[in-house]
């Protein structure tokens, strides 16, 4: 499956197209554009394609890994073509509609699940044939080379950038909401402003959580 990597930085005033922007307010967090007031701290998030299925391509994985791996290619060059097509905010609209479907839903039929997450998005459903097509592959290629070159071979998902520090994580089993993220992101910048950072990690307890 695609996985954007993402890249965090600080700024006040509109975001730029194809930015989302988090605001934080003394009383709650919200996702929004617009021009943000004076109390806020606004969080620029801007999705970068990175595909685990470049990573694994020359891997020796178990055979229904091998599988898993080389069906991700069409979600992937899909995400790609939209914000080649379409800019960035086009990926940052379809990655969650793909991923309510995929995930939340269990859903594996992808090419039944391309095109209703296009449609959701507000993209062409055509570009669902973008998915067998590997014109886009280069472009793709280009995109997690980046992210690897910036976290090294330890590279997964996520991979975060934050005031152009990179790293792998954090991994969470559950989406954080409102207050809470606004703190998971402040935790993320503040171990990105220590350089000798390098790594910090527990045991995963419960399953995963997608509510």
């Amino acid at each position: 499956m695609t996985v954007p990597w993402l890249a965090l930085n600080d700024g006040r005033g509109s975001s730029p197209d194809g930015e989302e922007e988090l605001h934080e307010r003394p009383q709650f967090g919200c996702f929004g554009g617009g021009q943000p007031e004076e109390s806020e701290l606004a969080r620029r998030l801007r999705f970068e394609v990175m595909s685990l299925a470049v990573i694994n391509e020359h891997r020796d994985l178990e055979p229904w890994h091998r599988e898993f791996n080389d069906r991700a290619w069409g979600p992937a060059r899909v995400c790609v073509a939209a914000a080649a097509q379409h800019g960035p905010a086009a990926l940052a609209r379809l990655y969650p509609a793909l991923g309510r479907r995929i995930h939340d839903d269990g859903d594996k039929d992808f090419d039944t699940v391309v095109p209703q997450a296009l449609a959701e998005a507000g993209l062409p459903v055509d570009l669902a044939d973008a998915a067998h097509r590997s014109d886009v592959d280069p472009q793709m290629r280009a995109s997690t080379a980046r992210a690897q070159q910036l976290v090294g071979e330890d590279l997964g998902t996520p991979t975060v950038v934050v005031d152009d520090v990179a790293f792998f994580g954090p991994v969470l089993t559950s989406i954080p909401r409102g207050e809470e993220a606004l703190r998971v992101f402040d935790g993320a910048r503040l171990l990105a402003g220590c350089r000798s950072f390098s790594e910090l990690k527990r045991a995963r307890s419960g399953g995963l959580t997608f509510a």
